[in-house]
């Protein structure tokens, strides 16, 4: 059986492109069936759930279903930034993360390499490593796949961008991404239930479960209070939640002409109330900065991360 079959008409994520990867041709990811990597290293840029102290082993792949135009990532979902990798080499290299003793194997921006990332898995667990498996998604993922990815996945760790169709429509192409994203929260919940353990200094890393995390766009709190309101309505105040403020102006913003100022302080504010009205119960959150210090440079393929020098 061809373990990546799966690329011939291509249907790992949402978009449904049916392009045949592996003569070539891009899917709406903007990848063919060449995996291929922009960086792997230890990241402390995650939360302490998942960072700890030695950091938390990631894997950045190159493309995205989602093509939010305001990507923080932008270099390498929408530009493409990144390396070709075999998967022997792939299993040399995170062979050689775990080495490093970090906390995990951390797949960002996986479904669209999907096939990739299960023969490694296979492949570790055939060599008896138990190291804790990360899906770091968008959230725009397809349901039916949730089952598929917990068979190898310990953690999930999806976006909830938008609870509003519209701003779906406008910053990433689908209205369905609201809907599309709470069932496969629903089912990566029913897979692994909520994160634990739950311990917010990093002593303890995260071993097992889900952490779902929120960007808040700069004009849209509307979106953020709606996200709030939906995740305490399908999953009550235990899910363990990232709120996050770092959200950047990049180039696709001012192309276009949409989130060309950063996040405000009063924004930012309103949301955290709502958090703490609803009563939330395991949440992080960040300081509102001017600096990024994990806002990445993935033209540096060494180092993308500036903070990563100061967690190291």
């Amino acid at each position: 059986m061809d373990p990546f079959a799966d690329y011939r008409h291509c249907a790992l994520c949402p978009r449904d492109c049916k392009r045949d990867r592996v003569k070539g041709v891009l899917g709406f990811c903007g990848e063919s069936s060449i995996c291929r990597v922009s960086f792997i290293g230890p990241h402390f840029g995650e939360e302490p759930s998942f960072t700890g102290v030695r950091g938390s082993g990631t894997i950045f792949f190159s493309g995205c279903s989602s093509q939010c135009f305001f990507c923080q990532n932008y270099q390498i979902s929408i530009e493409h930034e990144g390396r070709t990798i075999t998967p022997s080499e792939l299993l040399f290299e995170a062979r050689s993360l775990i080495r490093k003793g970090v906390h995990n194997l951390n797949f960002v921006t996986p479904d669209h390499f999907w096939p990739h990332i299960q023969e490694l898995c296979r492949a570790l667990r055939e060599e008896g490593i138990k190291i804790p498996m990360l899906f770091n998604c968008s959230g725009y993922q397809r349901p039916e796949k949730i089952r598929e990815y917990a068979a190898w996945m310990d953690i999930f760790l999806p976006d909830f961008k938008f609870a509003e169709p519209e701003l779906a429509q406008v910053c990433m192409g689908d209205e369905r991404y609201p809907e599309l994203a709470l069932e496969a929260i629903h089912e990566m919940v029913r897979a692994k239930g909520f994160l634990r353990p739950w311990d917010v200094t990093g002593n303890q890393v995260a071993k097992q479960g889900v952490l779902v995390r929120h960007l808040v766009l700069p004009g849209h709190t509307e979106n953020s209070l709606k996200v709030l309101r939906t995740l305490y309505k399908e999953f009550g105040p235990e899910i363990p939640l990232s709120v996050m403020s770092q959200f950047r102006p990049v180039p696709g913003c001012e192309k276009k002409q949409k989130l060309t100022r950063t996040l405000q302080t009063e924004e930012y504010g309103q949301v955290l109330g709502l958090v703490r009205e609803l009563g939330f119960e395991k949440v992080y959150t960040q300081e509102l900065r001017e600096e990024a210090a994990f806002l990445p440079d993935f033209r540096d393929p060494v180092n993308p991360f500036p903070g990563n020098r100061r967690g190291s």
